[in-house]
């Protein structure tokens, strides 16, 4: 069977605040007709999305998006799945396409600092006096960074300013900035520069066109993705490594046998460390556990809440995805 196509993009272009709605609409119409699924941010900085359908749908898709005012010419991050990991396509209208609190920014895609994957790669292998800094969440990092890349333990992307002033960077440092797919960054140097950091650099389209053409170097580990996937691993093909874990939705890999049922799950090592009941599989279990932790429950029964358990939890970390770059 053919895997579907997965793409990601960004463009911040404006769009007029009256033409949001008309957009929103023309976009659920075609992806309907074409059988498009994913996710759009939209606003009137632009765009930011991730979808998926068969190629040829796909490509249409894009084509379109294509014709409207200021999105020709896109960079696509392209991957792929044996299933969709959408359960539908939806349009989120907001004041930002990534939320920094910071509306008035306004990024150059064209911006000379924007260092292509080999460029990147140059500099990591032959410079040695610079900081390297990744811009995501910290369950993101922990799931796959670059070498020696300093990891901010942020929650959401309105935390990097924060985090930044406490770092003591000297303003003259040649920085180096990177993310999944390029977006958080454009308006992480802009922040950077306005504090007087002038000497900033990101990698283009982030590190999913860096596994594009460089996979098995200088990144460590699988990235992190706000849909079903979990994590991609270094050929972008979905984790086999990672899960979300049912308690607090965060990714996982830590394999055990949930002690009410007997169903295999991943449970985070937070959860594990915390209570006897997270040895589990389920939200459903970890609570009859806490009810009579002897006794056993069969897995037929179970498997209706580790599934609507794993639901929420996925709806949740996309939500979240307003709040950073899943791209």
């Amino acid at each position: 069977m053919q895997d579907f196509t997965i793409a990601t993009f960004y463009r911040f272009s404006p769009i007029p605040k009256d033409s949001l709605l008309d957009v929103k609409n023309k976009l659920i119409e075609k992806a309907e007709a074409l059988q498009i699924k994913g996710l759009v941010i939209m606003g009137i900085e632009g765009i930011n999305t991730t979808l998926a359908a068969e190629k040829n749908n796909l490509d249409n898709f894009i084509s379109y998006v294509s014709t409207f005012e200021g999105f020709k010419d896109l960079s696509i991050k392209f991957s792929s799945a044996p299933v969709i990991p959408f359960r539908r396509f939806k349009v989120q209208i907001r004041d930002e396409i990534v939320t920094l609190n910071r509306p008035d920014l306004l990024p150059n895609e064209k911006d000379p600092s924007h260092l292509s994957p080999q460029e990147w790669n140059e500099v990591l292998k032959k410079e040695q006096d610079y900081i390297l800094i990744d811009t995501r969440n910290w369950y993101e990092t922990e799931v796959g960074k670059f070498k020696n890349a300093l990891t901010p333990p942020i929650t959401e992307f309105t935390d990097f300013p924060k985090w930044l002033e406490t770092q003591n960077i000297p303003k003259e440092k040649k920085v180096l900035i990177y993310c999944t797919g390029g977006i958080r960054c454009e308006k992480a140097q802009v922040e950077m520069k306005e504090h007087g950091y002038n000497n900033v650099f990101q990698l283009k389209d982030g590190i999913l066109k860096y596994l594009e053409e460089f996979p098995q170097d200088q990144f460590e580990g699988e990235c992190f993705v706000f849909d079903h996937r979990v994590a991609v691993d270094q050929e972008l093909k979905p984790s086999k490594v990672f899960d979300l874990c049912p308690h607090c939705g965060q990714p996982s890999k830590n394999e055990i046998t949930c002690v009410k049922c007997d169903t295999v799950a991943k449970v985070c090592e937070r959860c594990l460390s915390a209570e006897a009941k997270f040895e589990t599989c389920s939200k459903n279990c970890a609570h009859h556990y806490v009810m009579n932790p002897n006794k056993k429950i069969r897995k037929h029964t179970n498997s209706i809440s580790v599934f609507r358990d794993s639901k929420k939890l996925i709806l949740n970390n996309t939500k979240a995805a307003s709040n950073t770059d899943y791209k």
